[in-house]
């Protein structure tokens, strides 16, 4: 299937950054080169009511948020979004253009979690962090100006990964009550050899290796 020309432009532009794959490189240079892509290849900001930033309670420290708030009255819907970069890179500027189409599209407020990564933080860190945001968020309803039972969680592939495991969290724990799941390109599967990852390995910016990745970056890393 042909690619959509903007699609192609978007490749061409970051091949020409000449940035090493991520299975190439430690995890610390991985996080550079994506902030450095982002910067390069910057995308236009969608304004929103309100971003304001701030931390909270976790299960081993405390986790960093940025809340986005539509420019409605409320009480509005919730969504908890969870970056993707395989569990090891992102942060909370790699999903901003996302949360502000959410909250505008949607019209919620939308809580966009920096949970720990891996290698130095490993299984079930993340998912815990996730979960116990969520957890704050419902609690916190009134301060968010939110309808609680009105609660999504989202995520892009590797947060895919996340808001599904919070929703089997939240179930298996009794609570919240999550109503909705918005998974983008979520990893759900650890299969590399299906088919459509041998015909698609390679040549369409995340490639074959570029998965396999998270699963052994926490055995190779050197500090």
């Amino acid at each position: 299937m042909p690619l959509h020309r903007q699609v192609i432009e978007l490749m061409a532009r970051r091949d020409a950054l000449g940035f090493p794959d991520n299975f190439e490189v430690t995890p610390t240079e991985a996080r550079a080169n994506s902030v450095a892509g982002r910067i390069a290849i910057p995308s236009e900001k969608e304004p929103v009511g309100e971003i304001t930033e701030r931390t909270i309670p976790g299960p081993a420290g405390d986790i960093p948020i940025r809340v986005y708030r539509p420019g409605t009255d409320g009480p509005h819907s919730l969504i908890m979004l969870f970056h993707g970069g395989g569990w090891v890179v992102g942060d909370l500027d790699a999903e901003d253009s996302t949360s502000r189409g959410l909250v505008n599209r949607v019209n919620a407020v939308l809580v966009s979690v920096d949970y720990r990564m891996a290698p130095e933080t490993r299984f079930p860190g993340a998912p815990e962090d996730c979960y116990a945001a969520t957890v704050w968020a419902v609690g916190h309803a009134e301060e968010l100006g939110v309808d609680a039972a009105k609660l999504a969680v989202a995520g892009t592939s590797a947060g895919g990964n996340l808001s599904a495991a919070v929703a089997l969290m939240a179930r298996d724990r009794g609570g919240p009550h999550i109503k909705h799941q918005v998974l983008f390109c979520p990893v759900i599967d650890y299969d590399f050899d299906t088919a459509s990852y041998i015909e698609n390995a390679n040549d369409y910016g995340l490639t074959r290796d570029g998965m396999i990745f998270p699963g052994g970056v926490v055995l190779r890393w050197k500090s």
